[in-house]
């Protein structure tokens, strides 16, 4: 079977869309599900930079370690081999949406996921629990229903 591929975009690939690859890889693994990857990219990303320290801690508040991540600059090649792109708002999907198969987090839940950059730590955990809710839809409506 061919490999399918989610990818996740938000501005800068440091905080939300690295949260939900690293969740969503997480919840894959968990539930042994075969065939998925879960990549993520910034439309405006700033290479060379790192994953945000809060966005560090809160995952690892959830046992999610997250190692050697750099922030990669979304490019038209890599919409085009995703199976399903997902960015954290309606502006940003609106942005890309002619390039691909790409949906909005509120398509799915119902919500946009703001940017918590230069947030505390608090702000941080709030999105990590917004991109769990993300993330158990895109298992259930997505990920689950191809596999049928």
């Amino acid at each position: 079977m061919k490999r399918k591929k989610i990818l996740f975009v938000c501005t800068g690939n440091t905080c939300r869309s690295p949260m939900a690859e690293a969740l969503l890889r997480c919840e894959i693994k968990k539930r042994k599900i075969k065939w998925w990857d879960v990549l993520s990219r910034g439309i405006s990303a700033e290479v060379g930079g790192n994953l945000s320290d809060n966005s560090r801690i809160a995952l690892e508040e959830d046992g999610i370690t997250v190692a050697d991540f750099a922030p990669k600059q979304l490019t038209q090649k890599i919409i085009e081999s995703s199976t399903l792109v997902i960015t954290m708002t309606e502006a940003q999907k609106q942005m890309i949406e002619d390039c691909g198969n790409v949906r909005s987090v509120r398509d799915i839940c119902g919500f946009d996921v703001p940017d918590p950059y230069g947030g505390d730590i608090n702000i941080y955990r709030v999105t990590r629990d917004a991109l769990k809710t993300v993330c158990n839809a895109v298992i259930e409506d997505y990920i689950l229903k191809f596999e049928e």
